[in-house]
């Protein structure tokens, strides 16, 4: 049993939850936790949607400094991979991904937020990469993933200044999709999941996997993996379903197949 992370099912909606109070430090069994609880739900047919959650008052507040700031350089060539491998899991979920952000989400916090296909921020919540504070650079896909969704200059802002942003500046810059309030979050990133996971599953994959890709190589090639991804669901029940329901006016039933 894991201890500081949990993983529940309910509905098709499976909640990674972050249990290490008070602030959800990020150690580096926390961190191995969450790579497990990443790769199980990867494989579940029973789930449709996840969301990272980790709780009522705190996303997460970063890595756990105290662990970190005695380790040297050999230190840590042997752990950073094991530290990038955690988050790059949770970015490999294939079903769609919701990060239900409340207070804090900063360092790996923030980090972790990234690696959610979605976002919905508490209005109280604070988001950022304060690495450049503490003499060191975001190691767990800040410097990557940041920039990939906000744009270079607006990264390099929070990157190279550490400062935190409210939820409302987050929102105009696209780092989060939904700024809701703070009671609600966990409610309205459900509501989100359930919406999606009552999707067509197969297509959902699909869309997901040409938006990663295609964006780690040249137009062209990202239109291939389009055009392949598009054909192949024409194999799928889904699409005739989804196409038979859209002439006939009525919501469709897809069965994710």
């Amino acid at each position: 049993m894991a201890e500081f992370v949990s993983l529940d099912v309910v509905d098709g909606v499976a909640t990674i939850g972050l249990q290490r109070p008070p602030m959800n430090a990020l150690n580096r069994q926390m961190q191995g936790e969450i790579r497990e609880a990443a790769r199980d739900v990867s494989t579940r047919s029973d789930v449709g949607a996840v969301i990272v959650y980790g709780g009522p008052k705190v996303f997460a507040a970063g890595a756990d400094i105290k662990e970190m700031s005695d380790m040297s350089y050999q230190d840590m060539l042997r752990v950073s991979d094991d530290l990038q491998d955690s988050f790059t899991a949770v970015a490999r979920i294939p079903q769609p991904t919701i990060a239900a952000v409340t207070g804090y989400a900063l360092g790996g916090g923030c980090e972790l937020a990234l690696c959610c296909d979605l976002r919905i921020a508490a209005d109280d919540a604070k988001l950022g990469q304060p690495e450049i504070l503490l003499g060191i650079i975001p190691g767990a896909g800040g410097t990557q993933r940041l920039p990939r969704l906000i744009g270079v200059s607006r990264a390099k802002d929070l990157v190279l200044t550490g400062r935190h942003v409210g939820a409302d500046e987050a929102l105009a810059m696209g780092l989060v999709n939904q700024v809701v309030p703070a009671d609600d979050t966990y409610q309205r990133a459900m509501e989100l999941a359930h919406r999606l996971a009552a999707g067509p599953t197969l297509a959902q994959r699909a869309a997901k996997e040409s938006i990663d890709r295609g964006m780690d190589v040249d137009l062209a090639s990202g239109l291939d993996i389009e055009r392949v991804r598009f054909t192949s669901l024409f194999a799928t029940d889904d699409q005739k379903i989804g196409m038979q329901a859209f002439m006939e006016k009525r919501p469709a039933d897809f069965t994710g197949n």
